[in-house]
């Protein structure tokens, strides 16, 4: 997706999409989940977020803001995961 995509309208049918029951939609593409899966599950809620000043080198930042919208998101999981690792 780039920036022209971005000013075009959705071709997608919302009304249709909308007016779908669960049993419509086609799900014959995903696996079914097994139980070893739901062994392996854990529950994550979120927490309290605040915001914060930060000072990251800037190539780090680009880094992120390139992987999409939701960069801040993946950030805060970056560090989550590090920050889990190195508790003691």
């Amino acid at each position: 997706m780039n920036a022209q995509n971005m000013n075009e309208s959705s071709k997608t049918d919302w009304d249709r999409i909308g007016a779908m029951t669960d049993e419509a939609v086609d799900t014959s593409d995903i696996p079914p989940l097994s139980k070893a899966f739901f062994e392996k599950a854990t529950l994550h809620t979120p927490q309290q977020q605040v915001a914060v000043t930060v000072h990251v080198d800037l190539d780090v930042l680009v880094w992120f803001q390139s992987q999409g919208q939701q960069y801040e998101q993946r950030l805060n999981a970056a560090l989550r995961i590090y920050a889990e690792a190195h508790q003691s």
